[in-house]
């Protein structure tokens, strides 16, 4: 029998990873079973599980690859960059799994005391990284100095939220572009 490579290993997995994402967002955790997790990746069981422990494990890989994908978009160039690359996939056909694992995130957190645990630490994270680049860019003078990092954190991620909230009730993104602008110049030095 020939021997998978690492790189083979690591290609399906993503495979996995992003058609179990679509089955998350479309029939939500409990909807997902084990036979439209096959149908959507094409996979056996075997085959889904080979890589992954069991469903739980697999749907906190999908909110961990979206979160370390959040992670390294804000050190580089901020929240509001998630958001507007938010705004991007609401208008292209990839929108339901990214944005539907976000709401089965939120929904677990609130419903699964284990599952909130878990995430806790990949939450301070995206936090975190936020926090740094607010204080790297007030040190570089982009930011405004009146306000606290900590206020300025918490007012991006209740934009943040707000956005997820407005995509998620099937609102169109309209002027969210430009909303977007309002709350980039909210933040910095006038």
């Amino acid at each position: 029998m020939p021997r998978v490579s690492q790189d083979q290993l690591d290609a399906r997995r993503h495979e996995i990873l992003a058609a179990a994402r679509g089955a998350f967002a479309r029939f939500g955790y409990e909807g997902a079973t084990v036979r439209r997790l096959e149908d959507a990746t094409g996979l056996s069981r075997g085959a889904i599980f080979h890589h992954f422990r069991d469903k739980d494990s697999l749907f906190l890989a999908v909110a961990e690859d979206d979160a370390a994908t959040m992670v390294a978009t804000v050190a580089r160039h901020g929240l509001v960059q998630v958001m507007r690359d938010m705004l991007a996939r609401a208008e292209s056909p990839d929108t339901t799994g990214w944005l539907g694992s976000q709401l089965e995130v939120s929904r677990r957190l609130r419903t699964d005391p284990a599952f909130a645990q878990r995430w806790a630490e990949r939450s301070a994270a995206i936090a975190e990284a936020t926090r740094d680049r607010l204080r790297r860019q007030r040190d570089a003078g982009v930011l405004r100095a009146d306000v606290p990092v900590e206020v300025l954190a918490q007012f991006l991620e209740l934009a943040y939220d707000g956005m997820v909230l407005h995509l998620a009730t099937g609102r169109p993104p309209g002027e969210l572009n430009r909303v977007l602008d309002v709350v980039e110049g909210a933040v910095r030095r006038g």
